[in-house]
């Protein structure tokens, strides 16, 4: 037998806790080569030890949350009931003093809330044509902008003490809701101002910035010190089929239109039939309507099956306490359920229909100087709605999440790393999946009642956008474990997306459909603006007669 045929050294040959080695090799067969080392370098010292850290860290979260959640079983309470637990029955009453107190100290944003004056006196001053303070579109625009920080941050401090009095369930829906709240206000605007046009391009910036960009850094950012995170199996299966639901279900009315604007002649001679008229919008409205009622309903009975799962008896406190649910979202329910709030529910209620009015005001000053501004700088109006105005809706979350990303990063330079969470941060998608089926079907029925036409059809490239989004979002969520890495996959993703829209113009036969006008006369309004020589030019898209 040849000597290299022999028999491979076997790992069980080599002894690793005596200090000799022995070998039982036969003669003539293949030695084991020794593997190559080198000197190893501060560099690699560093990057074990962050290893090490990393494992450590990970380790003490475990048993911390383990033991947390032994404790929280031993002073387990029984389950309360609703008005027991919004009354605080048997509880200390919080003061109109207190609540105050808590309010006003909650976040350091507040103190933006003197821009709030200032962006109106801006906006006044410009309305009126007095150029005494001299401030422009530009300054008003800065304002608001500055003014709606602190009021976005209130809605997010008031959605989580709400959580305290309505439970996990009710107040994951509160938050998410008031999250979507600067959102919801501006499309409402637009809606009013029948900016059709601007209303679809929010609509899916504001979707595409919640499934890619938002919970992409928080990906990056939660697992750049740990190998992966957890997300909840059941809530992600879940979100992954209701939002591809809500996905197809936009382009669905993208693919009818598509089918009906093929040019057809069904006598010679005569001018093909184009989609590009009323009676087409009109059959897509009613489609519309009857697609948004749907995706309501659909809405609704995702929400009772997380509030009330069917099965056993431990999920009657909702699928967050569920056996496969991570440790660390266990410890945040049971902890949910024994934290005080710091302000009374009533004032709360004031507190957030205070800030909501305000921000309704603010925004709407906020949509007249954009307009302005739009002018000026010649920005298209698909990049102005698809990237610029959600972008200037998340400026709040997105300044504290820097100043909390900045904070930890300090801390780790003065060797006083926080454990990482084990936990992944999706709530972004969740809110993303609540303006697809939610926010929009309201906008939807809101124009119906309202007189306005708003359709669900939308650009086709905002619809490939929205539908690659959803692909990737899916597929990173697909295991319930996220990393670093395939966080940034998703913020590359919305860098591809703004590069596009940037160049983007839009599709035309989207612009004459979404005119508060009849598109007749949106396609008479174009040929008299764009053939003034012809004076009323009968002719629209394609050649065909007007009259």
């Amino acid at each position: 037998m040849h000597p290299a045929d022999g028999p491979k050294p076997s790992t069980s040959s080599y002894n690793v806790r005596s200090p000799s080695i022995v070998s039982t090799t036969p003669i003539g067969s293949a030695r084991p080569r020794k593997p190559h080392t080198r000197a190893p370098t501060s560099d690699s010292f560093d990057l074990s030890r962050e290893r090490q850290n990393s494992r450590k860290w990970s380790d003490d979260s475990e048993s911390t949350i383990a033991a947390s959640l032994d404790e929280l079983e031993a002073n387990k309470a029984p389950p309360e009931r609703f008005l027991d637990r919004w009354n605080r029955r048997g509880k200390k009453a919080i003061g109109l003093k207190e609540s105050l107190y808590a309010i006003a100290f909650s976040s350091w944003l507040n103190m933006f809330f003197v821009f709030i004056p200032l962006s109106w006196m801006a906006h006044f001053e410009e309305a009126s044509g007095d150029s005494s303070l001299k401030w422009g579109a530009k300054v008003s625009f800065c304002l608001c902008f500055c003014a709606i920080l602190p009021l976005a941050r209130l809605f997010h401090y008031g959605g989580e003490q709400m959580a305290i009095y309505l439970g996990k369930d009710m107040g994951d829906l509160v938050i998410v809701t008031l999250n979507n709240a600067v959102e919801a206000t501006l499309a409402i605007l637009l809606l009013v101002k029948c900016d059709l046009v601007l209303l679809k391009s929010t609509i899916i910036g504001v979707v595409i910035l919640r499934l890619l960009l938002v919970p992409g850094t928080a990906f990056v950012i939660g697992g750049s010190r740990i190998i992966q995170q957890d997300l909840h199996p059941t809530l992600s299966q879940l979100n992954q089929s209701i939002l591809t639901l809500g996905v197809l279900a936009l382009a669905l009315p993208a693919a009818t239109f598509a089918a009906m604007d093929t040019p057809f002649s069904p006598v010679p001679g005569q001018l093909p039939v184009s989609a590009v008229s009323d009676e087409t919008r009109d059959s897509l409205l009613s489609l519309s309507r009857g697609l948004a009622i749907i995706l309501l309903i659909m809405y609704i009975c995702s929400r009772i099956y997380l509030h009330n799962p069917p099965g056993e008896d431990d999920l009657t406190l909702g699928l967050h306490l569920a056996a496969n649910a991570p440790e660390e979202l266990k410890h945040k329910v049971e902890h949910l359920r024994q934290k005080e709030p710091e302000v009374n529910q009533y004032i709360l209620i004031v507190m957030l229909l205070a800030c909501l009015a305000l921000m309704a005001t603010t925004c709407e000053w906020l949509i007249h100087s954009v307009e302005h501004i739009r002018e000026a700088t010649n920005i298209s109006e698909v990049f102005f709605g698809l990237i610029l105005l959600p972008v200037v809706s998340y400026a709040a979350d997105g300044t504290v999440a820097i100043v909390y990303y900045v904070r930890h990063y300090l801390k780790r330079i003065f060797n006083e790393p926080e454990p990482p969470a084990t936990l992944a941060h999706s709530e972004a998608i969740e809110m993303s999946i609540q303006f697809v089926l939610f926010w929009m079907p309201f906008l939807i029925l809101l124009a119906w009642w309202t007189g306005k036409p708003l359709t669900m059809l939308f650009d086709l490239f905002h619809v490939v956008l929205i539908l690659g989004a959803c692909f990737l979002v899916n597929y990173v969520t697909a295991d319930a474990k996220t990393n670093w890495a395939e966080g940034m996959a998703m913020v590359t993703l919305y860098a591809m997306i703004v590069l596009c829209a940037w160049f983007y113009q839009g599709q035309p036969e989207l612009n004459f459909m979404s005119q508060c006008t009849s598109v007749k006369q949106a396609l008479a309004n174009f040929n008299n603006v764009t053939n003034p020589l012809h004076g009323s030019l009968r002719y629209g898209v394609a050649g065909i007669p007007l009259e």
